[in-house]
């Protein structure tokens, strides 16, 4: 991974509308062919070059779940981070992710709701220009007060 921000936890009381953290990956034939061997997703569009050739997107792509799994890192491990739960997560693949792309996932606070603790984050990932993923993921917040 490159360009990470730090990771470690933001707590309910700290977290502000606009906050946003990002992560960048390069997915990798490794990484594909883990994910399918942990997830038993064996699709050969993801692990068969010959195959995926002859498919509509022309060549092997990785899971759209190991995709995702980059905004769970991102919520996980920066905003909120660590002792944050999720609740929920739309999504929305909108373009393939292929061997060897850099993958950038990103959240941004959209609403909050402290008495509750949960933190509403707009979810996205793109390569390059392109957005390959979209989404809406709704956080449990660590707090202090339950420290």
């Amino acid at each position: 991974m490159l360009d990470n921000l730090p990771r470690g936890t933001i707590c309910i009381e700290d977290i502000e509308i606009g906050m946003s953290r990002h992560l960048t990956k390069v997915v990798t034939e490794r990484d594909i062919d883990l994910f399918a061997e942990v997830s038993t997703d064996r699709n050969p569009v993801h692990l068969d070059d010959a195959y995926a050739r002859d498919t509509i997107f022309e060549g092997r792509i990785a899971h759209g779940m190991l995709t995702a799994g980059l905004i769970s890192a991102v919520i996980g491990e920066q905003l909120p981070g660590h002792g944050s739960v999720y609740l929920g997560q739309s999504l929305r693949f909108m373009a393939p992710v292929r061997p060897g792309d850099m993958v950038r996932a990103e959240v941004t606070v959209t609403a909050i709701d402290h008495a509750r603790r949960r933190v509403t984050l707009e979810t996205h990932c793109s390569v390059g220009k392109t957005v390959v993923l979209k989404g809406e993921a709704l956080v449990l917040a660590p707090s202090r007060k339950f420290d």
